[in-house]
């Protein structure tokens, strides 16, 4: 019976790691009251937004200044911003952030700083800006 209470415990301690490396859940960007959902999407993450000031304020926005002007009456509401990240441990890489205050979109990263904090970068060539997101949920 100790033996598998100790069993118990050391996987109990491993996996609280694993856990606090979840980058999955509702995040507040710093920006527009932004929220954004993290979820898995296969083998890699991704994000859509839920809410932000101008959605509260217009639910039916959307996404005006797309670069693609086939894209410019989709909503923002539920808008795919964040796709194909891979990795664990709290870092990960290769994916993309939308930004549809400028309608481009850009090479990011995911770093977890924290259980409930999100540094996530995005990248035009070797110009970078760093958003630091607040879990929610």
């Amino acid at each position: 019976m100790r033996a598998r209470l100790l069993a118990l415990a050391i996987l109990t301690g491993l996996a609280g790691p694993a856990l606090a490396a979840d980058v999955t859940g509702t995040w507040q960007t710093p920006t527009d009251e932004g929220v954004v959902e993290i979820t898995a999407c296969g083998a890699s993450v991704c994000g859509r937004l839920i809410s932000s000031s101008d959605i509260k304020a217009n639910p039916n926005l959307t996404d005006s200044k797309n670069t693609d002007a086939a894209q410019r009456s989709r909503p923002l509401k539920g808008l795919l911003m964040l796709q194909g990240f891979t990795g664990k441990g709290g870092s990960w890489t290769g994916g993309k952030i939308y930004n549809p205050d400028d309608g481009k979109t850009y090479s990011s990263t995911l770093e977890l700083k924290g259980d409930n904090t999100l540094q996530v970068k995005g990248c035009v060539m070797v110009f970078c800006e760093t958003q630091t997101w607040t879990r929610l949920k």
